[in-house]
């Protein structure tokens, strides 16, 4: 985050300050709906501060004039407004709101979209359903009665959006208990309950993220019904679709135990190009042992991008590329050198048949392998008492 520009309304009053304890800061991600601002600070003005104190804070990955839009907007409202732009969007909307939740300083954050198809109407119901509830997260479901997904445009987006809520609820049962819409962009959160420095978000889907990493005891939820797009296009690309995809993974590999079953798969999936490149290496003339050689580099290559993206991704900052993959190379064909000889050991020192001596060796190999692979390619380097991160490539 490179800049901070805040929009005061005409009353002078601080954007940072709450009106009282008990205040409500409503945190709106932004990318480019300068054409919803007014609307969306007309509605709230319509239906918030009567029944609840409030601020707004947008926070702004925009390339077009939504900042200034929202300045000149401000100056209407009769509660404090802020924005916040981003000039590099880390995390995408998801990395968004994760700095809003830290900027906040209300009881209670309200974390809505800014097209106009969360109705802020419902903000006061939220937290007073929080409140009676004693509950730390309140979410906005289409998906209980009395809630709707009538603004979801088409057959399409309807499907894909049943299908990840689906998704989604198989692979975290015991953490989205009691969420029906996880893929929600609408929900009130208690401040105290926000753990900001454990969300890795990545896109726009934060109350996945918030719900698994740091979910609170009590949950509540009311029915809400999505609205039309007021103006502009959705945000919902097919690129995005394939980040949610990622961030999954990266969620469900979380622990050590998944992560290494995470990476067992990756391994086996390893063996489709090397075996296509030994293949064609051989086919076109080569010996089989430098062709068996070169192909297991296939096999080196593919794990390793797979790795890099689906379990390792938040770690790659500590290393450049150019060193994980030297390192993890190094590694992966240690493990070829390696295992012949305890095989070998094995059966001749130990008298064990061939096969079992073979499953040993593999699966004694492969731990070797996963813990290699954390701890001398992904694990910060020390230096001394200080780490010196590298952007990730």
């Amino acid at each position: 985050m490179s800049s901070h520009e805040y929009a005061v309304p005409a009353e002078g009053l601080d954007a940072a300050e709450v009106a009282e304890p008990g205040a409500v800061t409503i945190v709106v991600p932004t990318f480019n709906e300068s054409a919803n601002i007014r609307q969306l600070l007309h509605q709230i003005t319509e239906s918030v501060p009567a029944r609840l104190p409030c601020e707004v804070v947008f926070v702004d990955d925009s390339t077009d004039d939504t900042p200034e839009v929202i300045r000149a907007a401000a100056q209407d409202c009769p509660f404090p407004v802020a924005v916040l732009h981003r000039e590099e969007p880390a995390g995408g909307l998801g990395g968004a709101v994760v700095e809003g939740l830290k900027a906040a300083s209300s009881d209670w954050i309200v974390v809505m979209d800014g097209d106009c198809q969360h109705p802020p109407s419902l903000v006061p119901e939220l937290v007073a359903t929080g409140e009676r509830t004693n509950a730390g997260l309140v979410v906005a479901s289409r998906y209980i009665k009395g809630g709707s997904r009538a603004g979801l445009a088409g057959s399409y987006r309807v499907a894909v959006s049943r299908g990840a809520t689906w998704l989604t609820k198989a692979l975290f049962p015991r953490r989205l208990h009691g969420i029906s819409d996880p893929m929600s962009g609408f929900f009130a959160i208690r401040r105290s309950v926000v753990t900001a420095d454990v969300l890795k978000p990545l896109g726009y889907k934060i109350l996945l993220e918030l719900a698994v990493r740091s979910r609170p005891r009590q949950v509540a939820e009311v029915p809400f019904v999505f609205q039309d797009r007021f103006a502009g296009e959705s945000k919902s690309t097919a690129q995005e679709g394939f980040r949610f995809l990622r961030h999954l993974v990266g969620l469900r590999t979380a622990s050590p135990v998944a992560r290494m079953v995470g990476f067992g798969l990756i391994g086996a999936s390893g063996f489709v190009p090397n075996l296509v490149g030994l293949w064609a290496l051989t086919v076109l003339g080569l010996h089989y042992v430098p062709a068996e050689i070169l192909a297991n580099q296939l096999g080196v290559a593919w794990n390793f991008l797979l790795i890099e993206q689906l379990l390792f991704r938040d770690r790659r900052a500590h290393r450049r590329w150019w060193d994980r993959l030297g390192r993890f190379a190094l590694l992966a064909n240690a493990d070829l050198v390696l295992r012949i000889p305890l095989i070998a050991l094995l059966v001749d020192r130990f008298g064990m048949g061939a096969l079992p001596a073979t499953a040993f060796a593999l699966v004694m190999t492969f731990v070797l392998r996963f813990v290699g692979t954390e701890a001398l390619v992904y694990l910060p380097r020390r230096r001394g008492d200080r780490t010196t991160p590298r952007r990730a490539v």
